[in-house]
Protein backbone atom coordinates (compact mmCIF):
# COMPACT_ATOMS: atom_id res chain seq x y z
CA UNK A 1 0.00 0.00 0.00
CA UNK A 2 1.18 3.56 -0.81
CA UNK A 3 -0.96 5.39 1.34
CA UNK A 4 -2.26 4.81 5.04
CA UNK A 5 -5.97 3.71 5.00
CA UNK A 6 -8.59 5.72 6.21
CA UNK A 7 -9.42 4.67 9.75
CA UNK A 8 -13.28 5.86 9.32
CA UNK A 9 -15.35 3.70 11.59
CA UNK A 10 -17.64 3.90 8.28
CA UNK A 11 -15.57 1.19 6.68
CA UNK A 12 -14.26 -0.79 9.68
CA UNK A 13 -16.81 -3.76 9.29
CA UNK A 14 -16.10 -3.98 5.16
CA UNK A 15 -14.92 -6.79 3.83
CA UNK A 16 -12.09 -4.21 2.19
CA UNK A 17 -12.09 -1.49 4.38
CA UNK A 18 -8.70 -0.34 1.80
CA UNK A 19 -10.67 -0.07 -1.09
CA UNK A 20 -12.28 3.39 -0.12
CA UNK A 21 -11.73 6.78 1.30
CA UNK A 22 -13.74 9.40 2.64
CA UNK A 23 -13.85 13.51 1.48
CA UNK A 24 -12.04 14.19 4.75
CA UNK A 25 -9.74 11.68 4.44
CA UNK A 26 -9.13 12.74 0.64
CA UNK A 27 -9.28 16.08 1.44
CA UNK A 28 -6.11 16.16 4.06
CA UNK A 29 -4.24 14.27 1.48
CA UNK A 30 -4.41 15.96 -1.64
CA UNK A 31 -0.81 16.40 -2.99
CA UNK A 32 0.89 14.15 -1.45
CA UNK A 33 3.45 12.35 -3.41
CA UNK A 34 1.99 8.68 -4.48
CA UNK A 35 -1.39 9.77 -4.14
CA UNK A 36 -3.26 10.44 -8.01
CA UNK A 37 -6.68 11.46 -8.00
CA UNK A 38 -9.22 10.31 -10.99
CA UNK A 39 -12.66 11.44 -11.83
CA UNK A 40 -14.64 9.50 -13.91
CA UNK A 41 -18.00 10.92 -14.81
CA UNK A 42 -21.39 9.53 -16.64
CA UNK A 43 -21.05 13.08 -17.77
CA UNK A 44 -17.83 14.23 -19.12
CA UNK A 45 -18.49 17.90 -19.43
CA UNK A 46 -18.25 18.27 -15.17
CA UNK A 47 -15.27 18.17 -15.03
CA UNK A 48 -14.61 21.08 -17.10
CA UNK A 49 -16.88 23.47 -14.19
CA UNK A 50 -14.94 22.09 -11.61
CA UNK A 51 -13.67 19.06 -9.80
CA UNK A 52 -10.97 18.03 -7.28
CA UNK A 53 -7.71 19.89 -7.31
CA UNK A 54 -4.99 17.75 -8.51
CA UNK A 55 -7.52 15.46 -10.18
CA UNK A 56 -7.26 13.78 -13.86
CA UNK A 57 -9.78 12.69 -15.75
CA UNK A 58 -10.71 9.50 -17.31
CA UNK A 59 -13.36 9.29 -19.90
CA UNK A 60 -14.65 5.79 -19.55
CA UNK A 61 -16.07 5.78 -23.23
CA UNK A 62 -12.93 7.48 -24.62
CA UNK A 63 -10.08 6.41 -22.44
CA UNK A 64 -11.08 2.71 -21.78
CA UNK A 65 -12.67 1.72 -24.86
CA UNK A 66 -10.94 -0.06 -27.43
CA UNK A 67 -12.18 1.76 -30.55
CA UNK A 68 -13.06 -1.22 -32.74
CA UNK A 69 -14.06 -3.91 -31.06
CA UNK A 70 -16.45 -3.76 -28.25
CA UNK A 71 -13.77 -4.42 -25.43
CA UNK A 72 -12.04 -2.75 -23.33
CA UNK A 73 -8.33 -1.59 -23.90
CA UNK A 74 -5.03 -3.96 -24.20
CA UNK A 75 -2.81 -3.98 -21.87
CA UNK A 76 0.04 -1.45 -23.81
CA UNK A 77 -3.23 1.37 -24.46
CA UNK A 78 -3.87 1.40 -20.64
CA UNK A 79 -0.08 2.14 -19.57
CA UNK A 80 0.18 4.39 -22.25
CA UNK A 81 -2.93 6.19 -20.56
CA UNK A 82 -1.53 5.54 -17.13
CA UNK A 83 1.62 7.29 -18.46
CA UNK A 84 0.01 10.26 -19.90
CA UNK A 85 -1.61 10.77 -16.43
CA UNK A 86 1.64 10.44 -14.64
CA UNK A 87 0.22 7.15 -12.48
CA UNK A 88 2.57 5.23 -11.42
CA UNK A 89 2.47 1.41 -10.77
CA UNK A 90 2.87 1.76 -7.07
CA UNK A 91 0.71 5.20 -6.34
CA UNK A 92 -2.53 5.02 -4.68
CA UNK A 93 -4.84 5.81 -7.04
CA UNK A 94 -8.84 7.34 -5.58
CA UNK A 95 -11.51 7.37 -8.14
CA UNK A 96 -14.58 9.53 -7.54
CA UNK A 97 -17.44 10.28 -10.11
CA UNK A 98 -21.35 11.88 -10.18
CA UNK A 99 -24.13 9.41 -10.25
CA UNK A 100 -22.90 7.75 -6.88
CA UNK A 101 -20.22 6.55 -8.81
CA UNK A 102 -21.59 4.79 -11.33
CA UNK A 103 -18.70 5.22 -13.78
CA UNK A 104 -16.41 5.64 -11.11
CA UNK A 105 -16.83 2.19 -9.91
CA UNK A 106 -16.71 0.87 -13.12
CA UNK A 107 -13.63 2.32 -13.77
CA UNK A 108 -12.11 1.00 -10.70
CA UNK A 109 -13.04 -2.29 -11.62
CA UNK A 110 -11.53 -1.64 -14.96
CA UNK A 111 -8.19 -0.74 -12.79
CA UNK A 112 -8.74 -4.17 -11.12
CA UNK A 113 -8.64 -6.17 -14.39
CA UNK A 114 -5.12 -4.79 -14.64
CA UNK A 115 -3.99 -5.49 -11.57
CA UNK A 116 -3.53 -2.13 -10.10
CA UNK A 117 -2.03 -2.98 -6.64
CA UNK A 118 -3.68 0.41 -4.51
CA UNK A 119 -6.94 1.41 -6.19
CA UNK A 120 -10.39 2.87 -4.05
CA UNK A 121 -13.38 4.99 -4.37
CA UNK A 122 -14.10 8.09 -2.59
CA UNK A 123 -17.41 7.20 -0.65
CA UNK A 124 -20.42 9.44 -2.07
CA UNK A 125 -18.29 10.56 -5.04
CA UNK A 126 -18.52 13.71 -6.82
CA UNK A 127 -22.13 14.47 -5.22
CA UNK A 128 -20.44 14.03 -1.57
CA UNK A 129 -17.42 16.41 -2.58
CA UNK A 130 -19.68 19.10 -3.74
CA UNK A 131 -21.74 18.89 -1.17
CA UNK A 132 -19.77 19.39 1.76
CA UNK A 133 -18.19 22.30 -0.11
CA UNK A 134 -14.91 21.16 -0.49
CA UNK A 135 -12.04 22.90 -2.50
CA UNK A 136 -12.41 22.61 -6.62
CA UNK A 137 -10.59 23.70 -9.17
CA UNK A 138 -10.59 24.40 -13.09
CA UNK A 139 -7.16 23.69 -13.41
CA UNK A 140 -5.88 20.58 -15.48
CA UNK A 141 -2.81 19.31 -13.85
CA UNK A 142 0.03 18.37 -16.05
CA UNK A 143 2.36 15.68 -14.40
CA UNK A 144 5.15 14.31 -15.58
CA UNK A 145 4.71 11.33 -17.64
CA UNK A 146 5.57 8.39 -15.66
CA UNK A 147 7.11 4.72 -16.50
CA UNK A 148 3.78 2.50 -15.97
CA UNK A 149 4.73 -0.85 -17.19
CA UNK A 150 2.84 -2.95 -19.89
CA UNK A 151 0.16 -5.42 -17.71
CA UNK A 152 -1.56 -8.18 -18.98
CA UNK A 153 -5.36 -7.37 -18.70
CA UNK A 154 -6.79 -10.57 -16.51
CA UNK A 155 -10.46 -10.76 -17.29
CA UNK A 156 -10.25 -13.71 -15.50
CA UNK A 157 -12.55 -14.16 -12.15
CA UNK A 158 -14.20 -10.66 -12.22
CA UNK A 159 -15.65 -11.05 -15.94
CA UNK A 160 -18.43 -12.67 -17.25
CA UNK A 161 -19.30 -13.06 -21.06
CA UNK A 162 -22.86 -13.97 -22.78
CA UNK A 163 -21.54 -17.07 -24.00
CA UNK A 164 -21.00 -18.30 -20.72
CA UNK A 165 -24.23 -17.01 -19.58
CA UNK A 166 -25.66 -19.09 -22.21
CA UNK A 167 -23.92 -22.51 -21.56
CA UNK A 168 -24.78 -22.33 -18.31
CA UNK A 169 -26.74 -20.41 -15.45
CA UNK A 170 -24.86 -19.06 -12.25
CA UNK A 171 -25.60 -19.66 -9.16
CA UNK A 172 -27.06 -16.00 -8.49
CA UNK A 173 -27.55 -14.06 -11.53
CA UNK A 174 -28.58 -10.68 -10.10
CA UNK A 175 -29.73 -7.88 -12.47
CA UNK A 176 -28.80 -4.22 -10.47
CA UNK A 177 -31.40 -2.94 -13.13
CA UNK A 178 -34.47 -0.12 -11.26
CA UNK A 179 -37.46 -2.65 -11.12
CA UNK A 180 -39.53 -1.39 -14.28
CA UNK A 181 -36.33 -2.59 -16.78
CA UNK A 182 -36.09 -5.66 -15.01
CA UNK A 183 -39.81 -6.49 -15.87
CA UNK A 184 -39.73 -5.31 -19.48
CA UNK A 185 -41.89 -2.54 -19.14
CA UNK A 186 -41.85 -0.48 -22.33
CA UNK A 187 -42.01 2.66 -21.26
CA UNK A 188 -38.81 2.53 -19.16
CA UNK A 189 -37.08 0.74 -22.38
CA UNK A 190 -37.89 4.53 -24.00
CA UNK A 191 -35.78 6.32 -21.51
CA UNK A 192 -33.23 3.74 -21.35
CA UNK A 193 -29.19 5.57 -22.77
CA UNK A 194 -29.16 2.05 -24.21
CA UNK A 195 -31.69 1.05 -26.94
CA UNK A 196 -32.46 -3.17 -27.05
CA UNK A 197 -35.04 -4.68 -29.16
CA UNK A 198 -35.94 -7.16 -26.48
CA UNK A 199 -36.91 -5.78 -22.90
CA UNK A 200 -37.01 -7.80 -20.02
CA UNK A 201 -34.27 -10.23 -18.03
CA UNK A 202 -32.32 -12.67 -18.47
CA UNK A 203 -34.03 -16.11 -17.12
CA UNK A 204 -32.95 -16.78 -13.57
CA UNK A 205 -31.80 -13.24 -12.66
CA UNK A 206 -33.53 -11.47 -9.09
CA UNK A 207 -33.73 -8.03 -9.18
CA UNK A 208 -31.66 -6.26 -6.45
CA UNK A 209 -31.44 -2.11 -7.31
CA UNK A 210 -28.14 -0.91 -7.30
CA UNK A 211 -29.65 2.42 -5.74
CA UNK A 212 -30.70 0.52 -2.59
CA UNK A 213 -26.84 0.61 -0.95
CA UNK A 214 -26.55 3.91 -0.98
CA UNK A 215 -27.82 7.00 0.31
CA UNK A 216 -29.63 9.72 -1.40
CA UNK A 217 -26.81 11.82 -1.20
CA UNK A 218 -24.82 8.97 -2.82
CA UNK A 219 -22.97 7.80 0.54
CA UNK A 220 -22.96 4.68 1.46
CA UNK A 221 -25.86 2.97 3.83
CA UNK A 222 -24.32 1.62 6.96
CA UNK A 223 -22.75 -2.00 6.71
CA UNK A 224 -25.77 -3.76 8.42
CA UNK A 225 -28.40 -2.29 6.13
CA UNK A 226 -26.48 -3.29 2.63
CA UNK A 227 -26.00 -7.00 4.53
CA UNK A 228 -29.99 -6.84 5.03
CA UNK A 229 -30.14 -6.19 0.96
CA UNK A 230 -28.30 -9.24 -0.20
CA UNK A 231 -29.00 -11.65 3.08
CA UNK A 232 -31.07 -14.25 0.53
CA UNK A 233 -27.15 -14.73 -1.34
CA UNK A 234 -24.93 -17.02 -0.53
CA UNK A 235 -21.72 -14.67 -0.30
CA UNK A 236 -19.66 -18.17 -1.29
CA UNK A 237 -21.51 -18.86 -4.21
CA UNK A 238 -20.43 -18.43 -7.78
CA UNK A 239 -22.40 -14.42 -8.54
CA UNK A 240 -22.82 -12.35 -11.66
CA UNK A 241 -23.91 -9.24 -12.08
CA UNK A 242 -25.14 -7.03 -14.99
CA UNK A 243 -27.12 -3.87 -15.86
CA UNK A 244 -28.23 -1.79 -19.04
CA UNK A 245 -24.54 -0.71 -19.53
CA UNK A 246 -22.50 -2.55 -16.94
CA UNK A 247 -22.11 0.65 -15.05
CA UNK A 248 -24.31 0.27 -12.23
CA UNK A 249 -24.12 -3.13 -11.57
CA UNK A 250 -20.56 -2.76 -11.51
CA UNK A 251 -21.45 -0.34 -8.53
CA UNK A 252 -23.53 -3.55 -7.22
CA UNK A 253 -20.22 -5.76 -7.87
CA UNK A 254 -18.08 -2.99 -5.93
CA UNK A 255 -20.07 -3.71 -3.18
CA UNK A 256 -20.23 -7.08 -2.64
CA UNK A 257 -16.93 -7.57 -3.20
CA UNK A 258 -15.43 -5.07 -1.44
CA UNK A 259 -18.46 -4.54 1.13
CA UNK A 260 -19.77 -7.98 1.75
CA UNK A 261 -17.02 -9.62 0.79
CA UNK A 262 -18.40 -12.19 -2.19
CA UNK A 263 -15.79 -14.67 -2.87
CA UNK A 264 -16.14 -15.03 -6.27
CA UNK A 265 -18.66 -12.51 -7.81
CA UNK A 266 -18.51 -11.30 -11.81
CA UNK A 267 -19.18 -8.57 -14.21
CA UNK A 268 -21.42 -9.13 -17.26
CA UNK A 269 -20.41 -5.86 -19.05
CA UNK A 270 -22.01 -6.50 -22.13
CA UNK A 271 -25.24 -6.43 -19.74
CA UNK A 272 -28.70 -5.86 -21.24
CA UNK A 273 -27.26 -3.75 -23.76
CA UNK A 274 -25.91 -6.80 -25.31
CA UNK A 275 -28.49 -9.28 -24.03
CA UNK A 276 -31.86 -7.38 -25.81
CA UNK A 277 -30.18 -7.09 -29.22
CA UNK A 278 -28.66 -10.69 -29.64
CA UNK A 279 -30.70 -13.11 -31.68
CA UNK A 280 -32.22 -16.50 -30.43
CA UNK A 281 -31.55 -15.66 -26.70
CA UNK A 282 -34.26 -16.47 -24.04
CA UNK A 283 -36.05 -13.31 -22.01
CA UNK A 284 -37.86 -13.23 -19.09
CA UNK A 285 -40.71 -10.71 -18.54
CA UNK A 286 -42.50 -9.48 -15.01
CA UNK A 287 -41.69 -9.85 -11.48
Amino acid sequence: MGIELDDNPQFKDYAHPEKFVSAAWLSARLGVPGLKVVESDEDAFLYDIGHIPGAVRIDWTRDLNDPLVRDFIDGAAFAELMRSRGIERDDTVVIYGDSSNWWAAYTAWVFELFGHPDVRLLDGGRDAWMGEERDTSFVVPEYAPSDYPVVERQDGPFRTFAAELLQRKPQQLIDARPAPFYQGDSDAAETSCATSLRQGHIPGAVNVPWGRSVFPNARFRPVEDIRAIYEDFDRDAETVVYCQLGESSSHTWYVLKHVLGFTDVSLYDGSWAEWGNMVRVPVEKGE
